[in-house]
């Protein structure tokens, strides 16, 4: 038996995901994004350094930008929820 990389808790056959070198609960494979936090779907997440990520917050915090945002867009983490400014 394993153990969840984030509850610290043992992972039961029925109830893992194996995904990123770990087994995790389905309830805690989630964006590590402490903004989002929203649950993932297996094989459609993305991840840094061993942690997932959805698509979207991917793209925002680690995306590549040659001149800046790109669509003029500034994108802000503020108090738990995503904030889209265009200029």
């Amino acid at each position: 038996m394993s153990i969840c990389p984030v509850c610290k808790k043992t992972v039961f056959f029925a109830e893992k995901i194996t995904t990123l070198g770990s087994d995790w609960h389905k309830p805690c494979f989630r964006c590590s994004n402490e903004s989002c936090k929203k649950l993932l779907v297996l094989g459609k997440q993305s991840d840094r350094q061993g942690k997932p990520y959805c698509a979207r917050c991917h793209s925002i915090l680690f995306g590549q930008h040659s001149n800046g945002p790109s669509e003029s867009e500034i994108h802000q983490f503020h108090e738990s929820e995503m904030v889209v400014y265009r200029m």
